[in-house]
């Protein structure tokens, strides 16, 4: 079982650095409150890798993986727009009014959303599958993938306090739009 549990956190971990998520937990920490921020991935980093070990598979049966990662780069684009168009106070924080939603529910729906799909998603599917245990590989995955965002939350937190949040939100924008693109036009 611990055997189980740190292949899970090592591979899902190691899948995870550089992955598009990580710059999804920049972006957001650079943005919004860290505290919020971090329970927002928590949650969802949960809540995915349930959702992987469980009943992903059969998402994969019934929907083709092609269709899944079109509307996850759609939505990769959409959400590079919505960085460069959104509405800022004067000190630069995001008017929680204008959000759609609140930055804990913005955060953990796309980061949740952004995962579908992904390697590690994936990952952690094959694993549970392979291995036949559901609990230590939901651990072991939920802990590599929560580690791995740590990193990227803790780069936009630093880079928030160091770069004019303008600069920030262009650069992350372009990065969305990119990775969209990109995803898009190799997938199709």
């Amino acid at each position: 079982m611990i055997q189980t549990v740190l292949t899970s956190f090592l591979l899902i971990f190691l899948a995870e650095m550089g992955d598009k998520t990580q710059l999804i937990a920049l972006s957001f920490a650079a943005r919004f409150k860290l505290k919020t921020v971090i329970l927002a991935i928590l949650t969802a980093t949960i809540i995915n890798n349930l959702f992987a070990t469980t009943i992903g598979s059969l998402i994969f049966k019934f929907a083709p993986s092609q269709t899944i990662k079109i509307i996850s780069y759609a939505i990769f684009i959409a959400f590079g727009l919505w960085t460069l168009f959104d509405s800022k106070t004067e000190d630069g924080k995001t008017k929680e009014s204008k959000l759609l939603f609140n930055p804990f529910i913005t955060v953990a729906v796309f980061f949740i959303i952004s995962e579908f799909g992904d390697k590690t998603q994936i990952s952690a599917m094959l694993l549970a599958i392979e291995s036949a245990a559901f609990f230590p590989v939901f651990i072991g995955a939920s802990f590599g993938m929560f580690a791995a965002n740590l990193i990227g939350i803790a780069a936009g937190a630093a880079l928030g306090k160091k770069f004019p949040l303008k600069t920030i939100k262009v650069i992350s924008a372009a990065m969305f739009i990119i990775i969209g693109v990109a995803g898009l036009i190799n997938t199709i």
